[in-house]
């Protein structure tokens, strides 16, 4: 789980606009943020199968998530993936 003064600094450098929280950059960043903390979780409790349970659900999200900015904007999604190194 994030706290508030990391996902409004992840909120503030991804944002397209002032106020932005919705758009998919967003989104993908956060889902991002919360899948690398689930996957070092993970790495120390083995056997944690809800947690691996919600890991697998992010990860098919934000790949909805980069399918559907895929469609919309080819240029939108390669600058996010390099800003998140995906």
């Amino acid at each position: 789980m994030l706290d508030k003064k990391k996902k409004e600094s992840i909120i503030k450098k991804f944002a397209t606009h002032a106020g932005d929280t919705g758009s998919p950059e967003v989104q993908i960043a956060l889902l991002s943020t919360e899948i690398a903390d689930l996957q070092e979780h993970l790495k120390t409790h083995k056997k944690d199968f809800s947690s691996r349970r919600g890991l697998l659900r992010k990860v098919n999200e934000r790949r909805k998530l980069l399918k559907f900015l895929d469609r919309e904007s080819k240029d939108r999604v390669l600058t996010l993936k390099k800003k998140l190194k995906l």
